[in-house]
């Protein structure tokens, strides 16, 4: 595997992986958390708002990396 074919693979692995973060950001159901008590929540949606955020740019990133290829 040359160079860029290794770059490749790491590329889609990295999709891959951020794909699956958002997959489990979406499953959180934070708009069923802001129905309880701040007591009882498990994390701050915020925090997950911003890591779906920073995930999507991320993914936008790489899938600009691998049209450009």
């Amino acid at each position: 595997m040359g160079i860029s074919s290794r770059r490749r693979v790491s590329i889609h692995a990295l999709e891959v992986e951020v794909e699956a973060e958002l997959a489990m950001v979406a499953s959180s159901h934070r708009e069923e958390l802001l129905s309880l008590p701040v007591t009882e929540w498990l994390f701050d949606p915020t925090d997950v708002e911003r890591d779906e955020v920073g995930l999507r740019a991320l993914l936008g990133a790489v899938e600009a990396l691998d049209h450009h290829r």
